[in-house]
């Protein structure tokens, strides 16, 4: 009998079965993230055709967000950041709750646009599920967080993002007076 059919016959990983789950790890978060920061800086800075500061403000204003100036930079903000944070994968669990509770508000705001349409809420659901998954996951050895106690994440760290997403998204919804 070897080794590997031992291996094989308890179903025991070794370091290098994770490698395939790091890489894919690594090419969503840096996908996702620069996604996501580049939506953050069309809002803050008006890259990449978007509104700028001036014009996002504005647009949280008529969103009913008052403010205007605090939740609009807010906004921006969590995303420039927590995608940067996300595609580096530094600081990972902060980043997933700072993305999701971001997207609490972004699907709450575009509900009533329904799921598929142009005014819907499929963005915030797509962006805010895959920062769920990568709270779980844990960013993957291709990170800076490697080495970290979160980087191979598991239940507990996923929950405790879930839970911090789950208050900071309500806390604001009820100081924009949605609750």
């Amino acid at each position: 009998m070897t080794t590997k059919s031992t291996l094989e016959r308890l179903n025991v990983k070794t370091p290098y079965d994770n490698i395939s789950s790091d890489i894919g790890l690594l090419a969503l978060r840096v996908v996702f993230g620069g996604l996501l920061a580049a939506h953050g800086a069309q809002k803050l800075f008006g890259w990449f055709d978007g509104p700028g500061h001036s014009g996002t403000v504005a647009m949280f204003e008529g969103m009913g967000y008052n403010p205007g100036e605090l939740f609009g930079t807010l906004a921006g903000l969590t995303e420039f950041v927590g995608g940067l944070m996300l595609a580096l994968g530094l600081l990972t669990p902060l980043a997933a709750a700072i993305v999701l509770g971001t997207m609490i508000n972004v699907i709450n705001q575009m509900w009533s646009g329904g799921l598929l349409t142009g005014q819907g809420y499929k963005e915030g659901l797509l962006f805010g599920t895959v920062a769920l998954a990568i709270a779980f996951t844990g960013p993957g050895r291709f990170s800076l967080d490697y080495g970290r106690p979160w980087y191979r994440v598991g239940f507990a760290w996923g929950v405790g993002v879930v839970v911090l997403a789950a208050v900071t998204g309500v806390l604001t919804l009820i100081l924009k007076g949605a609750l």
